[in-house]
């Protein structure tokens, strides 16, 4: 302990919690229920040395709580905590381990890791019933008192509609880490993002949403480290309101809240993804950093006949204590913080259903997702679950309540097997027009399903059609790693190759994919460089590939161009056309005033499908007729929206079929719009008449407007060439 001075120290308040400069001094509150006593520890700009420990002195409501009013904005702290270490009873206080704040609103320096961030001696025969009597300080990152201000100006939250979003989820690393365009020094960081090299790709790619993979300060495990890995991905959270430090080129957490500024200017959205279920402190034979040392039993879920254990509903060894009252405070005001001083719009819940979880089984009325629906500011926000954990009964997809969206895998699995082809059509309609089947019986809409084809979490889009099994070796774990059911094909050989017919297919099979994420009701999300041919060398896994395998490529060759335009034209047919993103399922009856249906199942006969053919799993080909003037839908002010009839015919089989165009009106023709069988899906629109067959290639898919009384003369329509 440092030789010091008697310090200032006032009483201070219990709320709000965490380190608070207000113009004068810093007000430091600590929950912890069962300490006996905590210090509070200062130390100089570098991190290295301890110039000042004092003693909180006061405690209301289990807040400890101090004011200082000589410590400025900058200063460096941390705490240690006094209490009983008795990890059978749940208890793992350890004052001799400095611990990270829960609130504190920025985390500097990384962690070194040595054996005493641990709370028990690693390789004693007791194990975690063990006592460690080291210091960790020198190696602990440590919290920095922030001042919050910054000029926002007439910064607003763009609030895309719903069924008008277009998500794009990225990682602020990998984006911009290889961006020749982007200056060396600002490359991986929040400032990168902001460039104006960047904000123009995301703006002329048509997306209204970026979703930010976990910017939560958070941990590199041990095991990583050393192997000379980093935990990339970041779902390792040791502090819900910290900024992540290592995606900062300069000195403040204002460089975030600058980014976040641009892309509203730019009408972007912004959504985190968040991870609130557990924390990087592991199982009981994890490291005391911060949330075990203050008071272990409050907020971690143990196992009641023996709570030296934790329950672990995520995989990672802990799960939060949702039941808790202080720890559902900690995550809403976290979300709040985020939401009102970081202006961030919108958030990804990973393993969502953990935090629905009230004993043992999930429980959609928890007081989690009750406190978020009454919440006046987070209730406005868009919340994405990802439904399902690793304990039972955790796989939970369709069954959030209204107000929530949910990643959809059905979607995913559905639409991978299809194009692979071995996937029937009957799943594939339900997934094309919104997944009624999940969504429809609790009055949610089709933008209730996040569709996906391709995520952080497994192959990429260049992977899904170049490899048929994992390659994840560069993890370290013997390629035992990452999900075995990939649902992927290499369309003949596996991994890189030059033969030409191999590479058209596997350009055209993306192009597929994307088409029909692009053309499904509900919300599409793209994974960030998939428009681009983005290779992780068939890794699966790539959480701990913090290099090349992960950063983005931007040297583009001739097909990666091909896609990206494509990928535009795509887009842009979504966003013109709101039969593409309607905002209520179809009804699949006929239209009042109309002979014909709003949405229309065909056979290649150009015939009504039957239920024999639905319950045909051979079947491979369908076409999908959907009525603009079934619509039924209004804009913002209420006038009734109007659309053209389109036609998307899709064959997964591995032969050209004759697709018979249906003949709903007199002297109709229809006009393709896209073929994905062509090497640019299409330079121009050709027009077909009806009752004529289409001659729909192999694996491919095509779009085609309908035309009434026209006279063949092709499709003047600035879609042809955007």
């Amino acid at each position: 302990m440092p030789n010091q001075a008697q310090p200032i120290v006032w009483p201070g308040k219990p709320y709000p919690l965490g380190s608070v400069w207000d113009g004068e001094g810093v007000n430091f509150a600590l929950y912890s229920e069962h300490a006996e006593r905590v210090e509070l520890c200062l130390f100089d700009p570098s991190g290295k040395r301890e110039t000042l420990r004092v003693t909180l002195p006061e405690q209301t409501d289990m807040v400890w709580h101090g004011y200082l009013p000589e410590v400025r904005p900058g200063q460096l702290y941390g705490y240690r905590v006094y209490g009983p270490y008795d990890p059978q009873q749940g208890h793992r206080f350890n004052h001799h381990k400095l611990l990270l704040d829960p609130y504190g609103k920025e985390v500097r320096g990384s962690i070194r890791w040595s054996d005493s961030h641990f709370g028990y001696k690693l390789g004693s025969k007791q194990e975690d019933l063990s006592f460690d009597r080291r210091d960790n300080a020198a190696g602990m990152p440590k919290n920095r008192v922030i001042d919050s201000a910054f000029t926002w100006g007439a910064d607003a939250p763009p609030r895309i509609p719903w069924h008008e979003t277009i998500i794009y989820e990225l990682h602020v690393k990998g984006f911009t880490m290889c961006h020749p365009d982007v200056p060396p020094y600002l490359r991986g960081t929040y400032a990168g993002l902001a460039t104006a090299p960047v904000i123009d790709y995301l703006t002329r790619l048509g997306v209204t949403s970026v979703e930010l993979m976990p910017v939560h300060s958070f941990i590199d495990d041990r095991r990583l480290v050393e192997r000379g890995l980093r935990n990339y991905w970041g779902y390792n959270s040791i502090g819900f309101l910290a900024l992540e430090p290592r995606y900062l080129a300069t000195d403040s957490i204002n460089e975030f809240k600058t980014m976040v500024k641009t892309l509203h200017s730019a009408g972007l959205e912004v959504i985190l993804d968040v991870v609130y279920n557990h924390t990087a402190e592991g199982n009981h034979l994890g490291p005391t950093l911060s949330l075990k040392g203050i008071d272990n039993s409050a907020y971690y879920r143990l196992v009641a006949d023996n709570q030296r254990y934790y329950k672990d509903y995520t995989g990672t060894g802990n799960t939060l204590h949702m039941q808790h009252p202080r720890v559902l405070q900690l995550i809403m005001d976290s979300l709040r913080y985020w939401v009102l001083e970081m202006h961030v719009d919108n958030f990804r819940f990973d393993l969502t259903t953990t935090l629905a979880r009230e004993l043992h089984e999930v429980n959609h009325l928890n007081a989690f997702l009750d406190i978020i629906h009454q919440d006046p500011i987070l209730s406005q926000a868009k919340l994405i679950a990802e439904p399902w954990d690793l304990g039972e009964g955790g796989y939970q997809v369709g069954n959030f309540p209204v107000g929530w969206t949910e990643w959809n895998d059905r979607y995913r699995d559905t639409v991978r097997s299809y194009w692979k082809g071995d996937g029937g059509v009957s799943d594939l309609a339900y997934r094309l027009t919104g997944s009624s089947d999940l969504y429809a019986h609790s009055g949610r809409r089709p933008y209730a399903s996040i569709n996906f084809v391709t995520a952080h979490d497994g192959f990429t889009l260049q992977d899904l059609v170049s490899f048929n099994e994992k390659h994840n070796e560069a993890n370290g774990e013997e390629n035992r790693d990452g999900n075995n059911d990939n649902r992927s094909w290499n369309c003949g050989a596996e991994g890189p190759t030059d033969d030409a017919d191999i590479l058209n297919l596997r350009a055209k099979q993306k192009r597929n994919l994307l088409a029909t994420l692009l053309l499904s009701q509900g919300i599409p999300m793209i994974y960030a460089g998939d428009e681009i041919g983005h290779t992780q060398m068939g890794n699966n896994n790539a959480y701990c590939q913090d290099n090349p395998i992960s950063w983005l490529s931007w040297v583009l060759q001739p097909a990666d161009r091909d896609l990206l335009a494509f990928l535009h034209r795509m887009v842009n047919l979504r966003k013109r056309h709101p039969i593409f993103h309607r905002r209520r399922f179809f009804q699949g009856r006929p239209i009042k005033g109309a002979n014909i249906k709003d949405v229309l199942w065909l056979n290649p006969a150009g015939k009504e499908m039957s239920e024999e053919e639905w319950r045909d799993a051979s079947v491979r080909c369908m076409g999908m007729f959907l009525s603009g003037q079934g619509l039924d839908e209004t804009d913002e002010r209420g006038r009734k929206l109007g659309d053209e009839n389109f036609l998307v015919l899709l064959n997964a089989h591995h032969a050209d079929i004759e697709f018979v165009l249906p003949a709903l009106h007199p002297s109709a023709q229809w006009s393709a719009w896209m073929d994905t069988s062509r090497e640019h899906g299409l330079r121009s629109v050709d027009t077909h008449e009806a009752g004529k067959a289409y001659p729909l290639q192999a694996r491919s898919m095509v779009v085609l407007m309908e035309r009434r009384g026209a006279n063949g003369k092709k499709e003047e329509s600035s879609e042809a060439s955007s």
